[in-house]
């Protein structure tokens, strides 16, 4: 009974962090800077709140091998690579488009995990992402090569594989450490990667863009990605992932609220599908 009560409370904490997740798309739409410089700006805010908060809290910082380094310094590459395909596709095209593509990854993950950790393929795995790629592709709205919706989709797809990686990688790492820890590494390798770009972006600060990117590193970075690794353990990639489906939900939701941005009909029928996966899995898994 206990280690059930505390399976249902990582599920449930990963849903409060998939929250923050979606709200994080909405308020780079105020931030008129680059992709890239509000990916930098937010893994500097993340990193370094979090290397504070270790300090402060004497946790141990070393890790436990030389694999480890080499292999959070990878994962903190993808990052990198993770958040500014992620804005990129926000700014191209909307946080809809954005949200919707990066939802993909529990595809991804359902051919991936067990590939790599050595586990059986369940058929109710393949179910699910079956019936998320189908939310998916309901809410995307009509491809089309002459406007901007393409190109976000294909930088949403991209942010989608690399997100895919890092949830596999962060497996790997909540059993053996804190999320603050891991979170710590993977955004400070990922703000080294991504610095040069301070220096060869131009770029115009003002008080909301430094606002937002603030909000974005400390709340819905910070706290949140710290968050989700930590309640990642015990819990199956693909559960996380397909959990983190409902970020699209959270996302549209949120642009309705603070950018006017009306959801169609697509979205609404598409954003229902993937609520009701999301859901299923959390009833399944907590079974």
């Amino acid at each position: 009974m206990p280690s059930s009560n505390l399976f249902n409370k990582n599920i449930f904490y990963l849903h409060i962090a998939v929250m923050l997740f979606g709200l994080s798309g909405v308020i780079a739409q105020f931030v008129e800077v680059s992709a890239v410089m509000v990916a930098l700006g937010r893994v500097i805010c993340s990193s370094l709140l979090l290397f504070l908060i270790a300090v402060v809290k004497k946790d141990n910082l070393k890790l436990l091998s030389k694999k480890d380094y080499g292999l959070i310094i990878l994962t903190g590459c993808v990052m990198a690579v993770h958040w500014t395909t992620f804005f990129q596709s926000i700014q191209v095209a909307s946080v809809a488009i954005g949200t919707i593509t990066f939802s993909t990854f529990p595809l991804f993950l359902t051919i991936l995990e067990p590939l790599i950790f050595h586990e059986t393929l369940q058929k109710r795995n393949i179910f699910s992402a079956i019936i998320l790629l189908i939310g998916v592709m309901i809410t995307v709205p009509e491809f089309s090569i002459a406007n901007h919706t393409t190109v976000g989709i294909i930088w949403g797809m991209v942010s989608s594989f690399s997100y895919a990686i890092l949830t596999l990688a962060n497996r790997y790492f909540s059993a053996r450490y804190t999320g603050r820890i891991i979170c710590m590494y993977e955004q400070g390798t990922a703000a080294v990667v991504l610095f040069p770009a301070f220096f060869i972006v131009e770029t115009v600060w003002r008080a909301p863009d430094i606002a937002g990117v603030a909000f974005i590193g400390f709340i819905c970075t910070a706290f949140a990605y710290s968050l989700y690794v930590s309640a990642q353990k015990g819990v199956r990639a693909q559960t996380a992932g397909i959990i983190s489906g409902m970020e699209t939900v959270y996302g549209i939701l949120y642009a309705f609220l603070f950018l006017r941005e009306v959801p169609g009909i697509r979205e609404l029928i598409g954003g229902a599908v993937i609520l009701c996966v999301a859901m299923y899995s959390s009833v399944k898994t907590g079974e």
